[in-house]
């Protein structure tokens, strides 16, 4: 089994009411389909292999907001463990994270 994480950066209109609801929205699903807010516009998630990250991608897909810039990135475990934090302290999500990836 091949753990992949997936990464969403995104940058959305907020300008106007409806704009910020529709940005608001697609922060609350991501968060409701378990990915970790790693910073404001930048959310990862943890799969167990390419199938899943697939699924994970159309869901997202799926999700988009009408207007904005959303980006995806796959990349591996191994890969992930090499990020740097490189101003600040991690996020509670992001220290749990790497227990979480054990009990798949």
């Amino acid at each position: 089994m091949r753990i992949l994480w997936l990464f969403i950066f995104f940058d959305l209109p907020v300008g106007t009411k409806a704009e910020r609801r529709n940005a608001t929205r697609f922060r609350t699903f991501l968060k409701d389909d378990g990915y970790m807010m790693l910073q404001l516009s930048v959310y990862a998630r943890v799969c167990r292999g390419e199938d899943a990250v697939s699924k994970h991608m159309q869901r997202v897909i799926k999700r988009l907001p009408p207007k904005g810039s959303v980006r995806a990135l796959q990349v591996t475990d191994k890969q992930y463990a090499r990020m740097h934090l490189l101003l600040g302290e991690p996020a509670k999500s992001e220290a749990v994270a790497p227990r979480q990836m054990v009990l798949l």
